[in-house]
């Protein structure tokens, strides 16, 4: 079990530590939901967090095989619904080696494809990734 501990520090601003690690994040609403955007919201960390999964999986099953990703880069794309307000998509873009060999790349989209964040969210939120071997 991981503990997070978080604070409501006004001006719909919102600090969170991690701690086993006493690192910090901070958040903010959305600027079309009453906030300055200034920081992730809470929904775009969710996002955040699932690219950083996929990569961090990825690097886990990869690196047991001698592949490295070093480097390789996620965007995610978060579109929103407003009745009622949640995350409608999440479109994860990979952009890994292209040294990574055709017959490892059914692997790798299978990683991608069922990383515990991915596994998480409501089936009612379209999660897709695509992946570009081009680095």
């Amino acid at each position: 079990m991981v503990k997070m501990t978080g604070m409501y520090t006004g001006e719909k601003h919102c600090e969170v530590t991690h701690e086993p690690s006493k690192s910090n994040l901070q958040t903010d609403a959305p600027r079309d939901n009453q906030g300055r955007g200034e920081k992730f919201s809470p929904t775009d960390l969710v996002g955040a967090a699932l690219g950083t999964c996929i990569l961090t999986t990825l690097a886990i099953v990869t690196e047991k095989d001698g592949v490295d990703l070093k480097n390789s880069l996620f965007t995610v794309e978060k579109e929103m619904t407003s009745d009622p307000r949640r995350i409608s998509a999440l479109t994860v873009t990979l952009n890994l080696p292209k040294n990574i060999p055709q017959s490892y790349r059914e692997k790798v989209a299978h990683v991608a494809n069922n990383c515990p964040v991915k596994k998480s969210l409501h089936p009612d939120l379209s999660a897709t990734v695509e992946i570009h071997y081009n680095l």
